[in-house]
């Protein structure tokens, strides 16, 4: 390999980032396999019954599901929650148990949009939200609020933390901690900087 096929190389591993969440960097490479896994497996589901996303929507969900699962655990970790693995394998069980077995599982995954290799992340996003949920509740938080009070953590981590989101992706809602589409008319499709 040449100095300059080294150096173009390193180029564009800066330029490989679908986000960044603070000092975490999420690549386009990750995306795109969870992306990849989840066409893949539609293959062998029938999935005239499903509202599957595809296109730019399927790329914004996934990378929203790597950033707020960053955010979750971030916000978490402040709180002093932890998640092992042993809960996320006894939550994995319940789930297979809960969608009929592990033949019905890839029906659920895709249906669920979730790629087969991420379900131990998303089980680990959805504890540590359970986690901090309860601690709201401990807290002195009604039940009706939860939502709106975990909401807003969220948001604060990643004003905190601070998000940015490839263009190619869609662009960082800050107040709703969400990955939007990019408005068409606007000048906000400017290439990635280094």
């Amino acid at each position: 390999m040449t100095v300059a096929t080294a150096l173009l190389l390193a180029g564009c591993s800066q330029v490989g980032a679908a986000a960044t969440v603070g000092d975490t960097k999420i690549t386009q490479a990750t995306v795109q396999k969870s992306i990849d896994s989840i066409i893949a497996a539609r293959v062998g589901v029938d999935t005239s019954q499903m509202q599957l996303e595809t296109g730019e929507a399927l790329n914004r969900g996934q990378l929203r599901f790597y950033v707020l699962t960053t955010l979750l655990k971030a916000t978490g970790e402040q709180l002093k929650l932890t998640v092992t693995k042993a809960e996320i394998d006894t939550r994995r069980a319940s789930i297979i148990e809960q969608v009929g077995g592990a033949a019905s599982l890839p029906n659920a995954l895709v249906g669920a949009g979730i790629a087969p290799e991420d379900l131990d992340i998303y089980i680990e996003a959805m504890s540590y939200s359970d986690k901090i949920g309860q601690a709201l509740t401990a807290s002195g938080v009604a039940q009706a609020d939860l939502g709106t009070q975990v909401q807003k953590l969220i948001v604060a981590k990643a004003k905190e933390l601070g998000v940015t989101v490839n263009p190619r992706y869609g662009k960082w809602d800050g107040e709703a901690a969400d990955i939007v589409a990019n408005d068409s008319a606007s000048p906000a499709v400017t290439p990635a900087t280094k």
